[in-house]
């Protein structure tokens, strides 16, 4: 057991002061109100419910910065996705283990207490299976044990190389399963997650309708089970076109109107969706899983915030290609990129209100029911994923307690984060996670492999 003592604590009915929390078994098993502080207390200033970092790639983390020079012709997505493809011709099992450490490390230290993994790569170069079919899951659950981070693991299944059942070709060669592999595959990932801490899930994730058929993906849903499921769904204009084509209906229309969509679901990105169609997501009760860093990086385009958050939709955020992690930029970029389409400002509020009140809070929900966590708000009972922040940073220092949140999405840095706990483990302290230098000596050995490989 171990008592937390907060000036400030971020309660569901509003701000508090002077507040106990008391954590046992992972979850928050006390809330005292104005309480006075006790020998015996973690002292921070303020305490909130940490996020859930919805959608990763980890291994992308590796690639960050080694994409950003213009080649000849016009670079986009499926540009980028060829050299993707390229870097994961040398990656193997050791250096998976040490880039999702690193990767998973950095999102504690940013204020994520959970990471949704949306796993792809499953076998060797060239598509050989290793011995052990799970070899990568159980390097990315390796990666989870080592930072104590709250792990969703989603195995993907990866079956065609494009719309219309297209080939494996390249690089996807690593991705591909068939209905009956990937069950197999996710039995066998959710016994090895039996030595994690019994906050772990194991979803699954259809890749996109580009990489399934209908069959396939009406078949897989079985095999979810009661956990979270997750799809990339009309992240490019093209993808939809092609969706289009071969099904008779754009993305995101054609999944609402063939599969049973509600709240167990999470739909990556849906970035080109029509004003029916964000209706109908919103209505559904899934959630949107927008990564606005990625987004801006790849050129996808902004999310239809506005109408969506309207009519009642749940949306959580992630870092996907993990080319920056920042819980904050997440949140501003979020902002941003409709005040750019708009013409406007402070577009992602219903009505009238806090924008960064707005962002975090729906944030904070909206990622724990994508990764089937029992999180998101400080209440008894719930998961103690939590986050402390210095109300003193100069980017919040004197700003009211109905602002902390606007200062923090708008102004604040990841250098506001103080500690965090991940279901009551208490893996950043100070700043810095508590296995910091070790993960960062063995990801900076992986990576001189890696580059001498290539």
């Amino acid at each position: 057991m171990q008592t937390i003592f907060a000036a400030t604590a971020c309660l569901p009915e509003g701000w508090a002061s002077d507040v106990r929390l008391t954590i046992d078994g992972g979850r928050l098993q006390r809330i005292d109100l104005g309480a006075a502080p006790q020998p015996d207390d973690t002292h921070v200033d303020v305490v909130m419910p940490a996020l859930a970092n919805l959608h990763s790639h980890s291994f992308q983390r590796a690639m960050a910065g080694r994409t950003e020079y213009r080649a000849g012709g016009r670079d986009s997505f499926w540009t980028w996705r060829e050299l993707m493809y390229r870097f994961l011709d040398h990656l193997t099992p050791e250096h998976y283990e040490a880039i999702a450490a690193l990767t998973f490390m950095e999102m504690l230290e940013a204020g994520y207490a959970s990471v949704g993994e949306f796993h792809y790569v499953h076998h060797q170069p060239g598509g050989g299976a290793y011995d052990t079919l799970t070899e990568l899951s159980q390097r990315v659950m390796a990666g989870a044990s080592q930072t104590g981070i709250g792990l969703t693991h989603l195995p993907v299944l990866y079956t065609y190389g494009g719309a219309e059942r297209q080939t494996l070709a390249g690089g996807q060669q690593r991705f591909g399963n068939d209905v009956e592999q990937f069950a197999r595959l996710v039995a066998e990932a959710r016994g090895a997650a039996q030595e994690l801490p019994s906050d772990t899930r194991v979803g699954i994730a259809p890749h996109s309708l580009r990489a399934t058929c209908p069959e396939d993906l009406a078949s897989v849903l079985a095999v979810a089970e009661c956990n979270p499921i997750h799809i990339h769904i009309a992240e490019q204009p093209r993808e939809v076109a092609e969706i289009k084509t071969w099904l008779g209906a754009r993305p995101v229309e054609w999944l609402l109107d063939n599969a049973p969509v509600n709240d167990q679901w999470c739909l990556i990105h849906a970035t080109h969706m029509t004003k029916d169609e964000t209706r109908d997501m919103a209505r559904s009760g899934a959630v949107a899983g927008l990564c606005p860093v990625t987004e801006a990086n790849l050129g996808d385009g902004p999310f239809n915030g506005p109408q969506y958050l309207a009519e009642g939709g749940r949306f959580g955020v992630g870092s996907d290609s993990n080319v920056r992690i920042s819980l904050v930029e997440e949140l501003r970029t979020l902002e941003y990129s409709q005040r750019l389409r708009d013409l406007a400002r402070n577009v992602l509020v219903p009505g009238e209100g806090s924008v960064g009140d707005t962002l975090y809070r729906g944030a904070a929900m909206g990622g724990a029911q994508a990764l089937g966590r029992d999180a998101g708000r400080l209440e008894v009972g719930a998961l103690a994923d939590l986050v402390a922040i210095d109300r003193n940073h100069p980017a919040m220092f004197g700003l009211p307690e109905e602002q902390i949140l606007d200062g923090l999405c708008f102004a604040a840095d990841d250098r506001s984060v103080t500690d965090v706990w991940a279901a009551g483990r208490h893996m950043v302290q100070g700043g810095r996670h508590i296995a910091r230098d070790a993960i960062v000596a063995h990801y900076r050995t992986a990576i001189s492999d890696l580059l001498a490989a290539m």
